[in-house]
Protein backbone atom coordinates (compact mmCIF):
# COMPACT_ATOMS: atom_id res chain seq x y z
CA UNK A 1 0.00 0.00 0.00
CA UNK A 2 1.28 3.35 -1.16
CA UNK A 3 1.96 5.62 2.25
CA UNK A 4 1.06 9.17 2.89
CA UNK A 5 4.00 11.81 2.58
CA UNK A 6 4.20 12.63 6.36
CA UNK A 7 5.15 16.32 4.87
CA UNK A 8 1.57 17.24 4.18
CA UNK A 9 -0.19 16.09 7.41
CA UNK A 10 -0.59 18.68 10.26
CA UNK A 11 -1.29 22.49 9.56
CA UNK A 12 -0.77 24.55 6.66
CA UNK A 13 -2.09 28.83 7.18
CA UNK A 14 -3.10 29.73 4.25
CA UNK A 15 -1.50 33.20 4.55
CA UNK A 16 -2.91 37.03 3.78
CA UNK A 17 -0.51 38.88 1.33
CA UNK A 18 0.52 41.77 3.34
CA UNK A 19 0.48 45.51 0.93
CA UNK A 20 1.26 48.92 1.88
CA UNK A 21 -0.92 51.45 3.37
CA UNK A 22 -2.47 52.45 0.58
CA UNK A 23 -2.12 48.73 -1.22
CA UNK A 24 0.01 50.07 -4.22
CA UNK A 25 2.73 47.25 -3.13
CA UNK A 26 3.91 44.56 -1.15
CA UNK A 27 5.09 44.88 2.63
CA UNK A 28 7.99 42.85 3.03
CA UNK A 29 8.64 43.37 6.74
CA UNK A 30 4.96 42.81 7.59
CA UNK A 31 5.28 39.39 5.49
CA UNK A 32 8.60 38.41 7.29
CA UNK A 33 6.86 38.90 10.75
CA UNK A 34 3.57 37.31 9.98
CA UNK A 35 5.91 34.13 8.57
CA UNK A 36 8.09 34.17 12.00
CA UNK A 37 4.66 34.12 13.68
CA UNK A 38 3.60 31.21 11.88
CA UNK A 39 6.45 29.37 12.83
CA UNK A 40 6.86 30.57 16.35
CA UNK A 41 3.14 29.98 17.03
CA UNK A 42 1.14 32.24 19.01
CA UNK A 43 2.76 31.71 22.65
CA UNK A 44 6.03 31.14 21.41
CA UNK A 45 5.35 27.18 21.67
CA UNK A 46 5.56 26.20 18.27
CA UNK A 47 3.81 27.25 14.87
CA UNK A 48 2.61 25.14 12.01
CA UNK A 49 4.13 23.13 9.51
CA UNK A 50 4.10 25.01 6.43
CA UNK A 51 2.67 27.75 4.85
CA UNK A 52 0.51 28.53 1.33
CA UNK A 53 1.64 31.87 -0.44
CA UNK A 54 -0.72 33.79 -3.22
CA UNK A 55 -3.76 31.91 -2.57
CA UNK A 56 -7.20 33.07 -2.24
CA UNK A 57 -6.55 34.13 1.24
CA UNK A 58 -3.40 36.12 -0.34
CA UNK A 59 -5.72 37.88 -2.57
CA UNK A 60 -3.50 36.02 -5.51
CA UNK A 61 -5.87 37.66 -8.53
CA UNK A 62 -5.02 40.86 -7.12
CA UNK A 63 -1.17 40.18 -7.90
CA UNK A 64 1.24 41.24 -10.58
CA UNK A 65 3.07 38.98 -12.54
CA UNK A 66 6.36 40.65 -10.86
CA UNK A 67 4.50 40.27 -7.48
CA UNK A 68 3.70 36.96 -7.58
CA UNK A 69 7.13 36.09 -8.16
CA UNK A 70 8.91 38.24 -5.43
CA UNK A 71 6.02 37.13 -2.94
CA UNK A 72 7.20 33.48 -3.36
CA UNK A 73 10.88 34.51 -3.06
CA UNK A 74 11.15 36.11 -0.08
CA UNK A 75 8.15 33.96 1.65
CA UNK A 76 11.06 30.97 0.76
CA UNK A 77 13.59 33.10 2.26
CA UNK A 78 11.72 34.44 5.39
CA UNK A 79 10.75 30.34 5.90
CA UNK A 80 13.38 28.77 5.50
CA UNK A 81 15.44 29.70 8.25
CA UNK A 82 12.36 28.31 10.32
CA UNK A 83 12.04 24.74 8.44
CA UNK A 84 8.26 25.56 7.50
CA UNK A 85 7.13 24.61 3.99
CA UNK A 86 6.28 26.60 1.68
CA UNK A 87 3.53 25.92 -1.06
CA UNK A 88 2.61 28.34 -4.03
CA UNK A 89 -0.59 28.69 -4.93
CA UNK A 90 -0.17 27.96 -8.74
CA UNK A 91 -3.75 27.41 -10.23
CA UNK A 92 -5.42 29.28 -12.96
CA UNK A 93 -8.11 28.74 -15.62
CA UNK A 94 -5.96 28.07 -18.30
CA UNK A 95 -3.73 25.54 -18.29
CA UNK A 96 -0.89 26.91 -20.06
CA UNK A 97 -0.92 29.53 -16.99
CA UNK A 98 -0.85 27.44 -14.42
CA UNK A 99 1.74 25.11 -16.44
CA UNK A 100 3.84 28.67 -16.19
CA UNK A 101 2.71 29.47 -12.68
CA UNK A 102 3.92 25.89 -11.72
CA UNK A 103 7.47 26.93 -13.32
CA UNK A 104 7.62 30.33 -11.67
CA UNK A 105 7.11 28.98 -8.20
CA UNK A 106 9.44 25.90 -8.64
CA UNK A 107 12.41 28.42 -9.71
CA UNK A 108 11.64 30.30 -6.61
CA UNK A 109 12.41 27.58 -4.19
CA UNK A 110 8.30 26.31 -3.47
CA UNK A 111 8.31 23.33 -2.00
CA UNK A 112 5.03 22.25 -3.39
CA UNK A 113 2.45 23.91 -5.25
CA UNK A 114 -1.30 24.07 -4.47
CA UNK A 115 -3.34 23.61 -7.56
CA UNK A 116 -6.98 25.44 -7.68
CA UNK A 117 -9.97 23.69 -9.69
CA UNK A 118 -10.30 25.79 -13.24
CA UNK A 119 -12.66 27.98 -12.56
CA UNK A 120 -15.61 29.68 -14.35
CA UNK A 121 -15.08 28.35 -17.72
CA UNK A 122 -16.11 24.69 -15.76
CA UNK A 123 -14.63 21.96 -17.72
CA UNK A 124 -15.44 18.26 -17.84
CA UNK A 125 -14.04 15.71 -15.20
CA UNK A 126 -11.34 14.62 -18.19
CA UNK A 127 -10.60 18.34 -19.00
CA UNK A 128 -9.35 18.87 -14.90
CA UNK A 129 -7.40 15.42 -15.37
CA UNK A 130 -5.29 16.62 -18.19
CA UNK A 131 -5.44 20.03 -16.75
CA UNK A 132 -3.64 18.91 -13.36
CA UNK A 133 -1.45 16.14 -15.31
CA UNK A 134 -0.08 18.62 -17.52
CA UNK A 135 0.69 21.00 -14.33
CA UNK A 136 2.11 17.89 -12.41
CA UNK A 137 4.46 16.68 -15.22
CA UNK A 138 5.67 20.56 -15.81
CA UNK A 139 7.88 20.49 -12.74
CA UNK A 140 9.66 18.14 -9.73
CA UNK A 141 7.47 20.17 -7.83
CA UNK A 142 4.74 18.08 -5.71
CA UNK A 143 1.25 19.36 -6.16
CA UNK A 144 -1.73 19.70 -3.63
CA UNK A 145 -5.37 19.66 -5.97
CA UNK A 146 -7.67 21.87 -4.65
CA UNK A 147 -11.26 21.45 -4.73
CA UNK A 148 -13.03 23.88 -3.93
CA UNK A 149 -16.64 24.08 -5.92
CA UNK A 150 -18.16 27.14 -4.17
CA UNK A 151 -15.38 29.01 -5.67
CA UNK A 152 -15.09 27.14 -8.85
CA UNK A 153 -18.37 26.21 -9.85
CA UNK A 154 -17.21 22.44 -10.78
CA UNK A 155 -16.14 20.12 -8.61
CA UNK A 156 -13.55 17.50 -8.90
CA UNK A 157 -15.51 13.77 -8.20
CA UNK A 158 -14.01 10.84 -6.39
CA UNK A 159 -13.36 8.89 -9.83
CA UNK A 160 -11.12 11.86 -10.61
CA UNK A 161 -9.12 12.39 -7.82
CA UNK A 162 -8.53 8.36 -7.93
CA UNK A 163 -6.83 8.62 -11.34
CA UNK A 164 -4.75 11.77 -10.49
CA UNK A 165 -3.71 10.34 -7.45
CA UNK A 166 -1.84 7.68 -9.48
CA UNK A 167 0.33 10.52 -10.44
CA UNK A 168 3.68 10.14 -8.47
CA UNK A 169 3.76 13.99 -8.22
CA UNK A 170 0.22 14.34 -7.13
CA UNK A 171 0.73 14.16 -3.18
CA UNK A 172 -2.38 15.71 -1.93
CA UNK A 173 -5.63 17.09 -1.90
CA UNK A 174 -7.21 20.35 0.02
CA UNK A 175 -11.13 19.28 0.14
CA UNK A 176 -13.02 22.51 0.30
CA UNK A 177 -16.17 20.32 -0.50
CA UNK A 178 -17.78 20.81 3.19
CA UNK A 179 -18.72 16.77 2.30
CA UNK A 180 -17.80 14.24 4.83
CA UNK A 181 -19.13 12.14 2.06
CA UNK A 182 -16.74 12.96 -0.20
CA UNK A 183 -13.81 13.80 2.41
CA UNK A 184 -14.42 9.86 3.16
CA UNK A 185 -14.67 8.23 -0.15
CA UNK A 186 -11.54 10.41 -1.52
CA UNK A 187 -9.71 9.18 1.49
CA UNK A 188 -10.84 5.32 1.65
CA UNK A 189 -10.49 4.82 -2.51
CA UNK A 190 -6.69 6.93 -1.94
CA UNK A 191 -4.88 5.95 0.72
CA UNK A 192 -1.60 7.62 -0.48
CA UNK A 193 -2.90 11.13 -1.23
CA UNK A 194 -2.94 13.24 1.94
CA UNK A 195 -6.20 14.44 2.35
CA UNK A 196 -6.34 18.23 4.34
CA UNK A 197 -9.42 20.00 4.91
CA UNK A 198 -9.85 23.25 2.95
CA UNK A 199 -12.15 24.51 6.01
CA UNK A 200 -11.41 25.08 9.75
CA UNK A 201 -14.65 24.01 11.02
CA UNK A 202 -14.36 20.66 9.10
CA UNK A 203 -10.90 20.02 10.42
CA UNK A 204 -12.23 17.18 12.64
CA UNK A 205 -15.17 16.47 11.14
CA UNK A 206 -13.15 15.74 8.33
CA UNK A 207 -9.99 13.84 9.96
CA UNK A 208 -12.99 11.21 11.86
CA UNK A 209 -12.92 10.33 7.97
CA UNK A 210 -9.07 9.89 6.80
CA UNK A 211 -7.98 13.15 6.89
CA UNK A 212 -4.77 14.32 8.21
CA UNK A 213 -4.66 18.50 8.12
CA UNK A 214 -6.11 21.43 7.21
CA UNK A 215 -5.36 24.25 5.03
CA UNK A 216 -6.23 27.45 7.61
CA UNK A 217 -7.28 30.55 7.66
CA UNK A 218 -8.06 30.70 11.73
CA UNK A 219 -4.04 29.71 11.68
CA UNK A 220 -3.26 32.87 10.28
CA UNK A 221 -4.31 34.02 14.04
CA UNK A 222 -3.74 30.97 16.14
CA UNK A 223 -1.56 28.69 14.87
CA UNK A 224 -0.24 26.67 17.42
CA UNK A 225 -3.69 25.62 18.49
CA UNK A 226 -4.33 24.79 14.89
CA UNK A 227 -1.20 22.60 14.72
CA UNK A 228 -1.86 21.23 17.99
CA UNK A 229 -5.84 20.11 16.73
CA UNK A 230 -3.97 18.39 14.10
CA UNK A 231 -1.28 16.64 16.30
CA UNK A 232 -4.29 15.45 18.80
CA UNK A 233 -6.37 13.55 16.01
CA UNK A 234 -3.12 12.51 14.23
CA UNK A 235 -2.02 11.21 17.27
CA UNK A 236 -5.46 9.68 18.39
CA UNK A 237 -6.51 11.80 21.00
CA UNK A 238 -9.50 12.53 19.55
CA UNK A 239 -10.69 13.91 23.09
CA UNK A 240 -8.17 16.30 23.18
CA UNK A 241 -8.92 17.08 19.20
CA UNK A 242 -13.24 17.40 20.06
CA UNK A 243 -11.74 19.80 23.17
CA UNK A 244 -9.53 21.83 20.61
CA UNK A 245 -11.94 22.02 18.06
CA UNK A 246 -14.81 23.06 20.33
CA UNK A 247 -12.50 25.98 21.48
CA UNK A 248 -12.12 27.25 17.79
CA UNK A 249 -15.58 26.99 16.82
CA UNK A 250 -16.56 30.66 17.58
CA UNK A 251 -13.29 32.26 16.05
CA UNK A 252 -13.42 29.51 13.17
CA UNK A 253 -17.44 31.08 12.18
CA UNK A 254 -16.33 34.30 13.09
CA UNK A 255 -13.95 34.68 10.59
CA UNK A 256 -16.26 33.91 7.19
CA UNK A 257 -19.16 36.47 8.20
CA UNK A 258 -17.94 38.27 5.19
CA UNK A 259 -15.84 36.74 2.39
CA UNK A 260 -12.17 35.40 2.91
CA UNK A 261 -9.48 37.31 3.34
CA UNK A 262 -11.85 40.76 4.77
CA UNK A 263 -12.35 38.62 8.21
CA UNK A 264 -9.27 37.70 9.09
CA UNK A 265 -7.19 41.17 8.20
CA UNK A 266 -9.00 43.05 9.96
CA UNK A 267 -9.03 40.48 12.70
CA UNK A 268 -4.73 40.91 12.44
CA UNK A 269 -5.36 44.75 12.34
CA UNK A 270 -7.39 44.76 16.11
CA UNK A 271 -4.61 42.27 17.22
CA UNK A 272 -1.76 44.98 15.78
CA UNK A 273 0.19 42.70 13.36
CA UNK A 274 -1.31 45.75 10.64
CA UNK A 275 -1.70 43.66 6.53
CA UNK A 276 -2.11 47.11 4.83
CA UNK A 277 -5.23 47.30 3.19
CA UNK A 278 -7.55 44.99 0.75
CA UNK A 279 -7.17 45.18 -2.99
CA UNK A 280 -10.26 45.78 -4.94
CA UNK A 281 -12.97 44.03 -5.31
CA UNK A 282 -11.97 43.13 -1.88
CA UNK A 283 -13.15 45.83 0.44
CA UNK A 284 -12.66 46.28 4.49
CA UNK A 285 -14.53 44.56 6.77
CA UNK A 286 -17.81 46.39 7.65
CA UNK A 287 -18.39 47.86 11.27
CA UNK A 288 -20.44 45.59 12.33
CA UNK A 289 -17.94 42.88 11.34
CA UNK A 290 -15.06 44.91 13.58
CA UNK A 291 -17.27 44.78 16.20
CA UNK A 292 -18.36 41.18 15.78
CA UNK A 293 -14.45 40.38 15.66
CA UNK A 294 -13.93 42.54 18.85
CA UNK A 295 -15.57 40.53 20.78
CA UNK A 296 -14.58 37.44 19.67
CA UNK A 297 -10.66 37.74 19.56
CA UNK A 298 -11.38 39.17 23.14
CA UNK A 299 -12.23 35.90 24.37
CA UNK A 300 -9.21 34.20 22.30
CA UNK A 301 -6.96 37.08 23.97
CA UNK A 302 -5.87 38.29 20.25
CA UNK A 303 -6.89 41.91 21.23
CA UNK A 304 -4.03 44.55 21.08
CA UNK A 305 -3.52 45.66 24.20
Amino acid sequence: MTLIDPRFSGAFTAIVTPFTADGSALDFVALKAQIEYQARGERGTGGVRGIVVAGTTGESPTLSESEYQQLIENAVGFAKPWKLMVVAGTGSNSTAHAVHLQKVAAKAGADAALSVNPYYNKPTQEGMYRHFVMQADATALPVILYNIPGRSGVALTPDTVERLAGHEKIKALKEATGSTDSCGEIAARCPGLAVLSGDDTMTLPFASVGAVGVVSVVSNLLPGRVQGLCDAFNGGDYTGARQIHRDLLKICKVMFVETNPIPVKAAMQLGGRDTGVLRLPMTAATPQTVEALRKVLAGYELLKA
